[in-house]
């Protein structure tokens, strides 16, 4: 099947004439003829029927019309937006996000996005996982930003990477000077960690429970920029995704952790079966190469 039959069906399925089809895709009426033809010997069934001198669509071919048109309406506006002097996107895009992701990477991809599509308006709202997926379920956001929901329901979450969680302490920290460190080591470790409300919290401690550790939550906060402003300034250390953690923050000494390694998986969130908007989908493309590039920096070389 090549888009040339889709283009000919369509045009038959709307205009249900052969020879106004063939007007409107430019070939004679026996070229159209021939390719419905190819189209129906593909699909083993007929979409078209003649009932005197006049063409029907059959139940498959009304049933393949939709998505068809659909298909390639998609692919014509793609087209028309890579073509050169077709001008700047259009319209608006709203995104949901955790707070995690808007410290860094949220305001690095608008930055990008703004400055190839000027014309576009970005609305980008903190909000809490749940709240992000209520908001798309209800069409009142674009896409979310944030790591695989309990409850999906609806909703298609697109990986962007894996990001393993870190032990944050003050440079005067007796852990300060580990190059890593097992979990069990923070038995009885004062700690400041995310409320047990959320997903986080409830990964960390079952990773807790899975090695025998059981360490002193002496707080819990729910953002990660106050837990590592208290942990600057005490003896008390954190958990933390690694990329939450600003590389200019000073005062701070980063831990990867073993035995087991805590991992988050962020992701975009996305309705299901709905088309996108192309300035959506272009923010989109933007947010998977930061996310990447940004992990692959953390990580290093090697």
């Amino acid at each position: 099947m090549e888009m040339r039959h889709l283009r000919y069906f369509v045009a038959l399925a709307d205009c249900l004439s052969f020879t106004r089809a063939a007007e409107r895709v430019h070939v004679t009426q026996s070229t159209l003829s021939h390719q419905i033809k190819q189209l129906e010997d593909e699909l083993g069934q007929p979409l078209f029927e003649r009932i005197g001198k006049k063409v029907v669509t059959t139940e498959a071919g009304e049933l393949l019309r939709g998505f068809a048109s659909r298909a390639l309406k998609e692919v014509d506006q793609g087209v028309a937006l890579l073509k050169p002097g077709a001008g700047n996107l259009t319209g608006k895009v709203r995104i949901g996000a955790t707070h995690t992701f808007n410290i860094g990477l949220i305001p690095e991809c608008v930055a990008q996005f703004l400055a190839r599509h000027p014309t576009v308006r970005i609305s980008v709202e903190e909000l809490a996982a749940e709240v992000i997926a209520a908001r798309l379920a209800a069409g009142e956001l674009d896409l979310g930003i944030s790591y695989r929901p309990q409850d999906p329901t609806g909703l298609w979450f697109e990986p962007l990477y894996n990001e393993e969680m870190v032990l944050v302490v003050s440079t005067g920290h007796p852990l300060a000077g580990r190059k890593r460190i097992r979990m069990v080591e923070l038995h009885r470790q004062d700690l400041v960690l995310v409320s047990s409300s959320f997903s986080t919290r409830t990964m960390l401690d079952e990773c807790f429970h899975a090695c025998g550790a059981e360490p002193t939550v002496v707080a819990e906060m729910s953002t990660v920029a106050p837990m590592l402003a208290l942990v600057a300034r005490t003896m008390i250390g954190s958990i933390v995704a690694i990329n939450a953690v600003p590389e200019a923050m000073a005062g701070l000494k980063v831990i990867p952790l073993e035995s087991p390694t805590p991992v988050r998986t962020p992701g975009i969130l996305w309705r299901l079966g709905e088309s996108k908007p192309a300035a959506v989908q272009s923010f989109a493309v933007i947010l998977r190469k930061t996310a990447l590039s940004n992990s692959l920096r953390r990580e290093g070389p090697g």
